[in-house]
């Protein structure tokens, strides 16, 4: 595939993925947010959902461009996707931060206005022993902040001055934990939702399908390995 095409795919793909953001946007503006019965929870939901599917087409693309040379173009934009994912992702953190535990955005975005912007310390010193007690007593918090961390340990490192700098084996044996950031985050939503809601099954079937593709392709890139030895041997 030419580059102009590449950067057109690449600029249609940032549309795309920005466009749930700029459309939860909307929908506060408009107060039609104001009138879910929990609108906390709404955006929790929607934004994690969206870190989740995006970070699974992430991983889709490995087994796809596997399926032919043809599609090996589709590598261009797994870093992209991947960033979109930890976008998501920081937005779904940010919500539990600044909204769920009872931080004061709007007073802390009028004093900082005002000119006092130790407000925001303040704010943040009176949840600090709240969110830290959640953490220690809640496991889908603890499951959803490792799945966090890796996706930004992976984010930082994506660029590709970073990546030679660690080295192509170390920067790929880091980069692998992306799928443990995958199992944790549904982890997460099966930890989050009520007992009986079969609501993630449809990410973790996706999930599931993705892994058994690379289990499979390891296994078989294995055995032609050992096959082709045992040949050599042979003759």
């Amino acid at each position: 595939m030419s580059k102009r095409n590449i950067l057109i795919l690449k600029a249609i793909l940032h549309v795309v993925c920005i466009a749930p953001f700029f459309w939860l946007i909307r929908f506060y503006t408009s107060g039609a947010l104001e009138l879910d019965p929990d609108p906390v929870a709404y955006i929790t939901h929607f934004t994690g959902n969206w870190a989740l599917w995006i970070l699974l087409a992430s991983l889709a693309i490995t087994p796809l461009r596997r399926l032919s040379p043809r599609f090996a173009w589709l590598i261009r934009f797994r870093r992209l996707i991947g960033l979109y994912a930890f976008f998501y992702a920081s937005l779904h953190l940010a919500t539990y931060v600044f909204l769920f535990s009872g931080y004061d955005l709007p007073a802390v975005l009028t004093s900082m206005r005002q000119g006092h912007p130790g407000r925001a310390v303040a704010e943040w010193k009176m949840v600090w022993p709240t969110i830290w007690d959640d953490v220690l007593k809640r496991r889908f918090i603890q499951v959803g902040f490792l799945a966090w961390l890796i996706l930004l340990a992976l984010a930082v490192t994506s660029p590709a001055f970073i990546m030679r700098a660690m080295g192509g084996k170390r920067w790929q044996g880091l980069h692998r934990l992306v799928y443990l950031a995958a199992f944790a985050a549904v982890i997460h939503y099966w930890w989050l939702v009520k007992t009986g809601v079969r609501t993630p099954w449809k990410v973790t079937a996706v999930l599931v399908i993705l892994l058994l593709a690379r289990t499979v392709y390891t296994a078989g890139k294995r055995f032609r390995k050992s096959r082709s030895v045992l040949q050599t041997t042979k003759d």
